[in-house]
């Protein structure tokens, strides 16, 4: 007679224990979309480099184009930390929002990731308008919080542009600090509060009716 106890029966879906995670998953895509470049990483290489199966990938992150966005945005969360940019002194906050700018696009890695294609470009502009002009818009309030934060979120993307994603010879030459030194003026005055009229003041109520918490001084 067998007294063996009967094995359990397998169970479809997610593995059980300590399946990895996405954050187990991020490093090993990051780390070939610099080798290779983003259309020559394949999920499959993904998935063997981080010791998980395919699907995982899949169920994480539901394309290659949804890792690689991931991938962008986990290192523009941490580089461009908008609750600590937006957290400190608002008399500083042009030069915070400066120093994160070129913090982040300074780093090597991060501006190879950036030239890989249409891919690299649609993620960089959702998180500039999600966590960063729609973030601004909330801290500075009032009835001209968009047009304050499109005009900051405007010279930053021309920062970008110029001096890194195709680089004039002037703006590419200045080092990080006199990029600052040569912009704070103009971020401190496209944070200013605007003057109130009649035109802004419609328009200031379909887009914010919260009194602004924000105010830059000039």
């Amino acid at each position: 007679m067998n007294n063996a106890a009967p094995a359990p029966a397998r169970t479809r879906g997610r593995p059980r224990g300590n399946p990895p995670t996405r954050e187990s998953i991020v490093p090993a895509a990051r780390a070939l979309f610099l080798e290779r470049g983003y259309r020559r990483t394949t999920l499959r290489a993904v998935a063997g480099a981080a010791g998980v199966d395919p699907a995982l990938i899949a169920y994480h992150f539901g394309s290659k184009k949804g890792l690689f966005a991931e991938v962008m945005q986990f290192q523009c969360a941490n580089a461009l930390a908008v609750d600590d940019v937006l957290g400190g002194d608002p008399a500083t906050l042009p030069d915070r929002l400066i120093d994160a700018v070129t913090d982040l696009w300074e780093d090597a890695d991060f501006l190879q990731l950036t030239t890989q294609g249409d891919e690299a470009a649609e993620v960089i502009r959702e998180y500039l308008e999600r966590e960063l002009l729609a973030r601004l818009v909330e801290f500075l309030g009032g009835l001209d919080a968009t047009a304050r934060a499109t005009a900051v979120v405007t010279i930053l993307g021309g920062l970008i542009y110029t001096r890194y994603l195709n680089p004039l010879p002037t703006p590419a030459a200045l080092t990080p600090s006199e990029t600052r030194h040569i912009l704070t003026p103009a971020l401190r005055a496209a944070l200013a509060p605007r003057p109130r009229t009649a035109a802004t003041t419609r328009a200031g109520r379909r887009d914010s009716p919260t009194s602004g918490g924000g105010a830059v001084r000039p």
